[in-house]
């Protein structure tokens, strides 16, 4: 095992210019694109990416998310989103993505993702060495992991 199989998934991306509302911060909806390019980027990390779904039909399937926004992320800027995974299923991962800005946490998005077969269209068991991965990036869960909108 190898720090890259423990560490932190990481993402940093820079904030575009076409992603800034009349408000003059990251629009609503680019908060979710971030936080799915860092999806992408747990993917990669896991054995999950865009070879293994082409040789196998596989691939991960959002089927819940909550999406925290605390802090505005202002223009000419560049986030980082901190992946944690809170647990692993046969068929399911369910994982945190943090945004921060200069060690500011912005916003938080919870997800539930199946593990799907796309032709048989349902949620199939991970590869054991997938599982075996996932696992080993179990973290324990943040506070705000599991709330209601309230």
């Amino acid at each position: 095992m190898t720090a890259a199989d423990t560490g932190p998934v990481v993402l940093r991306q820079p904030v575009r210019p076409e992603w800034i509302d009349y408000n003059g911060h990251l629009s609503e909806a680019y908060y979710v694109l971030v936080f799915g390019f860092a999806t992408d980027a747990l993917m990669e990390r896991v054995g999950l990416d865009a070879a293994y779904r082409e040789a196998t039909g596989r691939s991960l399937y959002t089927v819940e998310a909550h999406v925290r926004y605390l802090r505005e992320v202002p223009a000419d800027t560049e986030v980082e989103v901190r992946t944690r995974i809170l647990s692993v299923g046969a068929k399911k991962v369910r994982f945190c993505h943090e945004m921060l800005l200069d060690g500011d946490l912005r916003a938080t998005e919870e997800l539930m993702a199946l593990h799907v077969d796309q032709e048989a269209g349902a949620a199939t068991p991970f590869p054991p060495e997938v599982a075996d991965h996932l696992t080993r990036l179990v973290e324990p869960a943040p506070d705000y992991a599991g709330r209601a909108i309230g």
